[in-house]
């Protein structure tokens, strides 16, 4: 019995100190690219990209989802968007290379709170904002927090409302205070390094994943053990977030554009945008074909066409959309009946 004790022990800290020596090798392969800004008590990490004096859109400022950092949303819109705007990409507290700040960081409503404190130490008054996924939430909770610093909202295949079922095992083990901290420094760094590329790749589904997309955006930073343990207190705790604040979205009053696919297998579009085209007074909802989970880098022109429309520009979003739609559609891989099978 001894014996078998003294290997179990052997183990986890061989475990442990396999987990920190590979956090490690995440950090300094993908080194920190942003500024870290003291937003009262912790420091926030982000790029902050000043506007040339003939912008012709006002800042806007991304959050990202579950899992991410500030990279993802910057690889898709910094190219796009770079001297039309003033761009805030922002690392959500105790993700990327944020700090994690206090216990109200947990939740959508603390994380926006800090998001508008940054916003303030980047002499940012109002901006757009543009939640992807969990983002969605906390872009939808700014906007009902820090109205007056909202000049509109674009939600990209946001989880905002109750779903029915609950969340993956592994987010609930995690969260635990002691099992959690052991599964997390022990097999959640070596079990995701062999599934990112699966992983990512389920994130895009049906749409390709862009092959420099791994590289670019370091999906890998939330494998360290304390940013994995973030990420899962932040999902443990959605659910019970979005039943008590979604009955006040119509409270919202910033023109909102909501963009969401028919393919997405992460968030049931059906609850989550058509509940905020429901709820929001005025949004208008963009709902496109063969579209899954990451219309950030798959229709990234219609997302700039939605912060345009917001901006004041006559745009037509729906066509946008629809010419999408039909660009995705001819891309879509094609499926052969019985009867072209045997041909």
């Amino acid at each position: 019995m001894l014996a078998a004790l003294l290997l179990l022990a052997t183990l986890i800290i061989a475990s442990v100190g396999y987990s920190i020596w590979q956090a490690r090798r995440i950090s300094a392969r993908f080194p920190n690219q942003g500024e870290l800004v003291d937003v009262g008590g912790f420091r926030m990490n982000c790029i902050h990209v000043a506007a040339p004096s003939s912008a012709d859109l006002p800042p806007v400022v991304f959050i990202h989802g579950a899992g991410g950092n500030l990279l993802d949303q910057m690889h898709a819109f910094r190219p796009a968007l770079e001297g039309r705007a003033e761009l805030l990409f922002v690392d959500r507290p105790g993700h990327g290379y944020s700090e994690r700040g206090g216990a109200v960081n947990g939740w959508p409503d603390g994380q926006a709170d800090a998001i508008a404190k940054l916003m303030e130490r980047r002499g940012i008054d109002r901006a757009i904002i543009v939640g992807h996924s969990f983002g969605g939430a906390i872009a939808a909770s700014f906007a009902l927090h820090h109205p007056e610093r909202t000049a509109g909202v674009v939600l990209l295949a946001p989880a905002t409302h109750p779903w029915p079922g609950g969340i993956d095992w592994y987010v609930t083990l995690t969260k635990l205070p002691c099992l959690g901290w052991l599964f997390a420094h022990t097999v959640a760094t070596p079990l995701g390094l062999r599934l990112i590329d699966s992983s990512t790749l389920s994130i895009f589904s049906p749409n390709a994943r862009p092959v420099d997309y791994i590289n670019k955006t370091a999906p890998h930073l939330v494998l360290r053990p304390m940013t994995f343990r973030h990420n899962a207190t932040d999902i443990a705790n959605l659910h019970a977030y979005v039943t008590r604040i979604s009955p006040r979205y119509g409270e919202i009053t910033a023109p909102t554009v909501i963009i969401t696919g028919d393919s997405d297998a992460i968030v049931l579009a059906d609850i989550h945008a058509r509940g905020l085209a429901r709820d929001i007074a005025g949004s208008e909802l963009l709902w496109i074909g063969n579209l899954g989970h990451k219309p950030d880098y798959v229709v990234t022109d219609v997302i700039v066409a939605a912060i345009e429309k917001l901006a004041g520009k006559p745009l037509d979003l729906q066509e946008v959309a629809r010419q999408a739609e039909a660009r995705l559609a001819a891309t879509a891989p094609r499926v052969l009946s019985d009867a072209q099978r045997t041909l």
